[in-house]
């Protein structure tokens, strides 16, 4: 079996739970993982394969971009999976997601109010405007999969300029919208691949 390390970065914790989720139905699977804040990874030798995850804010976190460039010559030659917390997912249909299979949470996902006429909040929602930076951030490494997930938000633990965005701009609904039986069932079919 697969040694996996799970590097996150989370803004107010609830990527990390579901970092943690994700390494426990790794390990269920019989692989051993082990779950790293990006900030705290030092090297990538030791791993089979790499699972990388963060929150959408104004964007895939910068934290994980900029990982994904530092060790992009690492990451091409092991097995890789991306997955991303949100708030919201415009569908467009006519989108080409991605050579990766990508999974998106239905309850991420809504389509435009207007069809053929999107409205701010929903520009910077599609999965395009979400995806290009994840896989332009390292063009040499080509995830097994991508996952988008509804996340937790907690006002209260979100800085002010980041509340008046998802209130203003994303109008999200806060609360917890994770669904802990599909992100178990995506680590699983990361276990078969890995």
């Amino acid at each position: 079996m697969s040694k996996i390390l799970i590097a996150y970065s989370t803004n107010s914790g609830s990527t990390a739970e579901v970092a943690e989720t994700i390494a426990l139905e790794l390990e269920n699977g019989g692989h051993s993982a082990e779950v790293k804040q990006i900030a705290d990874v030092s090297d990538l030798s030791g791993y089979d394969a790499v699972v990388v995850g963060a929150p959408m804010i104004f964007g895939w976190q910068t934290a994980a971009r900029g990982f994904l460039k530092h060790y992009q010559s690492q990451l091409k030659e092991k097995k890789t999976a991306y997955f991303a917390c949100a708030a919201r997912l415009t569908r467009v249909d006519e989108e080409h997601l991605s050579p990766s299979p990508v999974l998106l949470d239905p309850n991420l996902v809504s389509n435009p109010e207007k069809p053929g006429k999107m409205s701010l909040k929903e520009r910077f929602t599609t999965l395009k405007y979400y995806l290009d930076p994840m896989l332009g951030a390292a063009p040499q490494i080509k995830p097994v999969s991508i996952a988008f997930f509804k996340g937790s938000i907690q006002m209260y633990r979100l800085k002010w300029w980041q509340a008046a965005f998802v209130m203003i701009i994303v109008q999200a609904t806060p609360g917890d919208g994770r669904d802990w039986e599909l992100i178990k069932s995506w680590a699983r079919s990361l276990g078969n691949q890995f």
